[in-house]
């Protein structure tokens, strides 16, 4: 095989790490994560989908599409989990409670479409705080 043709195989190499269970698992957990439209919870009814007041996000725009976040599959602590399963399979490395979130190793192992999700989905279930532009792992989400 000449030079060239190992280059040229190279680009379409699939990293293999992206096939491994807990990496598949967490993609499949961003997906499921939001549900089509806008949240539909007592407070946002009442509130008229206002969410000034609210710590937390209910409703999401991305890319153009209205998003709610689905409270039961996304506590901190769930969040979490899933995340430090697909770090460690994919990195070999344990993911620092208290650390500053790497998102750009995160999304080497999310599928693109799946990006936009990220962040807030890790800001609204209370996993990371936006410190200085730096997402933090809270300590009370581990």
């Amino acid at each position: 095989m000449s030079t060239q043709e190992k280059m040229t195989g190279d680009l379409f190499e699939v990293d293999k790490r992206l096939s491994l269970k807990p990496v598949v698992d967490f993609n499949t957990y961003l997906r499921a994560a939001f549900g089509d439209g806008r949240c539909t919870c007592v407070r946002c009814i009442t509130s008229q989908g206002d969410e000034t007041d609210y710590e937390f996000q209910h409703t999401f725009d991305l890319g153009g599409q209205a998003l709610n976040r689905r409270y039961a599959l996304t506590a901190g602590s769930d969040v979490l989990l899933a995340l430090k399963k697909a770090w460690l399979s994919y990195t070999k490395a344990e993911l620092g409670n208290g650390a500053i979130l790497d998102l750009t190793a995160i999304k080497a192992f999310v599928e693109p479409e799946l990006h936009k999700r990220l962040v807030p989905l890790f800001l609204a279930s209370g996993l990371v705080k936006d410190i200085d532009g730096n997402l933090h792992i809270q300590p009370q989400a581990a």
